[in-house]
């Protein structure tokens, strides 16, 4: 818990420091370099060590699931930084993105299809892919419309949010975190 806390601060002040929004013709850009890059590094190395399988061996499915919960509030945190043109349309779910339906799904999986049984491991296993293409679906979305050499539409309305505190934590902890459950649920479920 404490090292996520470091990394939450370390990634504010990054953010406040304008690391991420001063050299936007950065490649790759710093918010990648600096905040996603690490993370992903941090996923593979958990995923790829004796003891980071054994932490994955531990996690709950349902604890793994009920993390998805928080892709409602940032869906809508979203739709809001779009109306104060700080995102472009398409990252919300009038536009390119359905990430909602993860979140808004979470709890029923989590309840019944684990909770209850109510699902068997092939429902789950499609839920879980479902849920990660959405998510990679917003990703993608997100970088090639961020200021950076890979922006490739929205630049009347660029993503810019995420490049400022706190949205920074975004990309740099909420995805990998929401990715990470899903990797680790598919895991469990391949491995059970």
């Amino acid at each position: 818990m404490a090292t996520i806390v470091i990394w939450l601060i370390i990634q504010a002040l990054l953010s406040y420091s304008g690391i991420y929004t001063d050299y936007p013709e950065a490649l790759p850009p710093n918010i990648i370099l600096f905040g996603v890059l690490p993370a992903l590094t941090t996923i593979i190395i958990i995923f790829s060590t004796r003891k980071g399988k054994q932490f994955l061996d531990r996690l709950s499915m349902q604890m793994l699931c009920y993390v998805h919960i928080v892709r409602i509030p940032v869906e809508l945190v979203l739709y809001g930084l779009f109306i104060n043109g700080a995102v472009p349309e398409l990252m919300t779910f009038e536009g390119r993105n359905l990430d909602i339906l993860a979140g808004i799904t979470a709890p029923a999986v989590g309840f019944f299809g684990i909770g209850q049984s109510k699902m068997g491991k092939t429902s789950l296993l499609a839920w879980n892919f479902i849920c990660l293409a959405l998510l990679l679906n917003i990703v993608f979305n997100a970088i090639l419309s961020a200021p950076s050499p890979f922006q490739q539409f929205a630049f009347d309305q660029p993503n810019v949010a995420i490049l400022n505190f706190p949205y920074s934590w975004l990309p740099v902890f909420i995805v990998p975190l929401v990715l990470f459950a899903h990797l680790a649920a598919i895991r469990k479920l391949i491995k059970s």
